[in-house]
């Protein structure tokens, strides 16, 4: 049967955090979880934009500043949840960017490897005490078809300061991802209640293609119709993720149609690399390194 937002469960009495979740695929998940009973927190680098989105959701949704390109943001921003939920039930990472020019973080990392991994490396690292004695609690964390394009963990060069590619730094970020979810998974297992899951949305028009080469813009602007999908569906893979009770720890969601580019939210599979077990290894390793944060598990 077709998943679909009317299948998320009752979510009363639960918390989610949704990085990102001003626009777009992280606004939409917000939304869903809200309307369906959970205490949201829209994670949002911009607050204002923030307030904005919070106040077009019907339910119980408060705004935390969470600049994912700042690892002082970010352990500013989990002190504060922390000190404000004694649980949390969900932790959506969902924000990131795309096809940035070459520009670094305020650490000095690569943008897209910094914002869209190592960010939420650290983020769930510092909340995750939070996560593990809640049954039933999950790390969502969003990657992208863009996983298989031009995409390697370049060790030896992983800010891409010998040579820069958008594509591939892209790439790169959204390969860790899943490498990230799959070895977080593997440090669940034996606690038992905390699952770590993964989604990707397709090709969906959001904000996160502003970046994007004008000509394949226009292009993709002429194909929406066909390619793309809107936000609302787009969401879809996330929330199943975070709410199916059918969904175990170290799956991967993405919509069903050819391509995984359009369609309803299912199990799919990621690239062969993204399995490899010692590269996650090493890529944790190496994340823990740059973030200074280990995980309780």
């Amino acid at each position: 049967m077709t998943w679909t937002e009317r299948d998320i469960p009752d979510q009363t009495g639960r918390v989610a955090v949704v990085t990102g979740a001003n626009t777009g695929l992280g606004y939409e998940t917000a939304r869903a979880l809200a309307e369906r009973g959970a205490s949201v927190v829209l994670a949002v680098r911009d607050t204002a934009k923030g307030a904005q989105a919070a106040a077009r959701i019907h339910g119980d949704v408060t705004v935390q500043a969470l600049d994912l390109s700042s690892l002082e943001s970010v352990r500013t921003a989990a002190d504060s949840l922390r000190s404000a939920y004694p649980r949390i039930d969900l932790l959506i990472n969902n924000a990131g960017v795309m096809y940035t020019p070459k520009q670094t973080t305020r650490d000095g990392f690569e943008l897209q490897f910094g914002t869209n991994h190592l960010g939420h490396f650290a983020f769930t690292g510092l909340l995750l005490d939070r996560l593990l004695p809640v049954p039933g609690s999950r790390v969502v964390t969003v990657s992208s078809v863009g996983h298989r394009i031009r995409a390697a963990i370049h060790f030896d060069d992983l800010q891409w300061e010998h040579s820069y590619g958008r594509a591939a730094a892209y790439g790169q970020s959204k390969l860790a991802n899943l490498m990230f979810t799959y070895e977080l998974q593997r440090r669940l297992a034996t606690h038992g209640t905390t699952a770590a899951v993964a989604a990707h949305p397709g090709m969906s028009s959001t904000e996160l293609l502003r970046n994007s080469p004008a000509l394949f813009r226009g292009t993709l602007t002429l194909l929406a119709p066909v390619v793309t999908q809107k936000p609302p569906q787009g969401a879809l893979p996330s929330l199943r993720a975070a709410a199916d009770p059918a969904v175990l720890g170290g799956q991967y969601y993405g919509p069903d149609g050819v391509g995984e580019v359009r369609g309803a939210p299912h199990l799919v599979t990621s690239s062969p690399q993204s399995y490899d077990v010692a590269l996650q290894q090493r890529l944790w390793s190496v994340s823990e390194d740059l973030t200074g944060v280990t995980f309780p598990v």
